[in-house]
């Protein structure tokens, strides 16, 4: 079972993130998925109906606009980072907290490395399925390694030198 870091802890995965040409064929009722948004803009009626939990993940290239009526449908939205340069979705997750006040998990996936962590938690990320080659204990240590930050962001909406006394 794959193991992710979720709000700094690392738990077992319990969702299954289903590939792009998935159809609904064979998908439990009950099972807790992440379906991708092509799925979804086909599927919505059938997925919402659903007993289990629902998640949506979106490709760099898809913009959260698309569905950003629906958010509330949603209890996770996954985020692929094909590549560890790729950073477009570091804003989608900004969006996500910020302009559309979403409340559910913002989950990293795709080649999601150590180094990314505390930046992408900056973001509005609080869950990362870390590429399969790396250790999930290591990569906890990434979120202290950096006691102050200057600028503003999601997790802290207030610069430094406004937090000074």
């Amino acid at each position: 079972m794959q193991r992710i870091i979720k709000n700094g802890q690392i738990i077992d995965e319990t969702w299954h993130l289903l590939p792009k040409d998935a159809s609904l064929d064979g998908i439990s009722n009950c099972d807790d998925i992440i379906v991708p948004l092509a799925l979804w803009v086909e599927h919505s009626r059938a997925l919402k109906a659903r007993d289990g939990g629902l998640g949506v993940w979106l490709e760099a290239g898809e913009e959260i606009e698309e569905i950003a009526a629906e958010l509330d449908n949603f209890q996770v939205i996954a985020l692929n980072f094909p590549r560890f340069t790729a950073g477009r979705h570091s804003s989608t997750a900004c969006l996500l907290r910020q302009r559309y006040g979403y409340k559910g998990e913002v989950r990293a996936i795709g080649d999601v490395l150590r180094d990314q962590l505390f930046a992408l938690k900056r973001c509005g990320f609080d869950a990362f399925a870390l590429r399969a080659d790396m250790n999930a204990e290591d990569a906890l240590l990434a979120f202290s390694e950096f006691t102050h930050v200057y600028q503003a962001s999601s997790d802290q909406p207030l610069p430094l030198f406004r937090r000074r006394a």
